[in-house]
């Protein structure tokens, strides 16, 4: 089963994480598609497809928000699995409560695009864009 990193498409701030995982995942563990896609569609129930959370699915299971953050980085190797934990072990309340201010500023902050981000030639492989 493919790990599934779902993102909003028009966030920078979804695509700046999409580009470092990109960055740090070197045995390319992860897939991305955006929530916008139609993987997305008939993978996702409608409460995930929200474009509030970046959504994760990983070995059967679905995860949203801080949770989905701390479960890539725990996939990922040393620092950033050591990372991945320490996330998960702070309280849930805190942790979205921090995830939600983010995500309520995002687009100002990180601004919006008109269309999805397009992966490049290298990047396509990793990427499920139907």
């Amino acid at each position: 089963m493919k790990r599934i990193i779902f993102f909003d498409g028009h966030c920078g701030l979804c695509n700046g994480f999409v580009d470092f995982i990109l960055k740090i995942d070197s045995d390319h563990l992860f897939y991305f598609s955006p929530l916008q896609s139609e993987t997305a569609k008939a993978t996702l129930s409608d409460c995930d497809l929200s474009l509030d959370s970046v959504v994760v699915s990983l070995h059967g299971s679905t995860y949203r928000k801080s949770e989905a953050v701390g479960k890539v980085f725990i996939e990922l190797k040393g620092f950033w699995s050591f990372l991945g934990h320490l996330m998960i072990w702070t309280p849930a309340p805190i942790r979205n409560f921090v995830y939600d201010f983010v995500a309520s500023h995002r687009y100002k902050v990180f601004g919006r695009t008109e269309s999805c981000r397009l992966p490049t030639a290298a990047e396509k492989k990793y990427f499920i864009l139907e």
